[in-house]
């Protein structure tokens, strides 16, 4: 049971990478060039944009050394700090879920990072003046796995052990 935990985290994390590369190619060689796409009455739009920064282009104006640092072997010891509290833990399920989507966006914006020295985000949704920043699907992996992970950890501090019966806190109390 716990192989095929980890052989499921795997597939999720090569298929969201496949994702990530995928539509991150489809929007440096189709929106690129041209001015934002509108859809749903301007609730989601696609719009081309190279990220030096971090989510929502946090950290993009720091020094090229100071963000190199940060952005390439920061995010790379925080991927390998997840994957160690992972095997650590034992995560199965839930947890494991949301590791490996943190993994997947991370490993896929570091590698942007790596050959591009940025990340291509094109994502943004909104109502109004209400925006969200400009994202990736990595974003979207990387935020949906800490949930996970959040989630599974304050669902497990709040779970009660179950109830002892009769009989096994009789024969306890007998010992």
């Amino acid at each position: 049971m716990r192989s095929t935990g980890w052989l499921l985290a795997a597939i999720l994390i090569l298929t969201t990478l496949g994702c990530d590369r995928l539509t991150k190619h489809l929007a440096s060689t189709r929106l690129a060039d041209i001015p934002s796409q509108s859809f749903l009455g301007d609730t989601f739009r696609l719009e081309y944009a190279e990220n030096t920064g971090a989510f929502l282009s946090l950290g993009a104006t720091l020094p090229d050394r100071m963000r190199t640092g940060l952005l390439t072997y920061g995010v790379a010891l925080g991927l390998i700090v997840v994957a160690l509290v992972a095997v650590k833990k034992r995560w199965m399920g839930i947890p494991l879920a949301g590791a490996a989507l943190i993994w997947a966006g991370g490993v896929s914006n570091l590698v942007d990072r790596a050959v591009r020295g940025s990340v291509v985000d094109f994502l943004n949704v909104g109502v109004g003046s209400l925006r969200t920043g400009i994202f990736n699907v990595a974003d979207v992996a990387i935020m949906a796995g800490a949930v996970l992970i959040a989630v599974s950890d304050n669902a497990g501090r709040n779970s009660h052990p179950p109830a002892k019966s009769m009989t096994t806190r009789l024969t306890d109390s007998t010992k």
